[in-house]
């Protein structure tokens, strides 16, 4: 259905979206404080683009797992990260 979808692509696209961008500003070298802005700028049409993939999956629990697990996964790998003490 489509409106699973869309709701896949907007719920779970923002947080994976969340995730990727946090993902980035952590991995650039200097303070993480000094990607602010341009990961701001930068989420916006990342979170249309994973909002837009949505669509290209079969199904909306195709379209939940996916963009649902991407995002688990990208947490999970921002919460690892801190924890080892690998990033501040």
């Amino acid at each position: 259905m489509m409106w699973s979808r869309a709701g896949a692509g907007l719920v779970a696209g923002f947080f994976f979206t969340a995730a990727l961008v946090g993902l980035v500003s952590w991995a650039l070298p200097g303070p993480w404080q000094s990607t602010i802005v341009p990961g701001l700028v930068a989420f916006f049409p990342l979170w249309i683009g994973a909002a837009g993939a949505a669509f290209a999956f079969s199904s909306g629990r195709r379209a939940w797992g996916w963009l649902g697990g991407l995002a688990l996964a990208g947490f999970a790998l921002l919460w690892a990260l801190r924890a080892l003490g690998w990033v501040q």
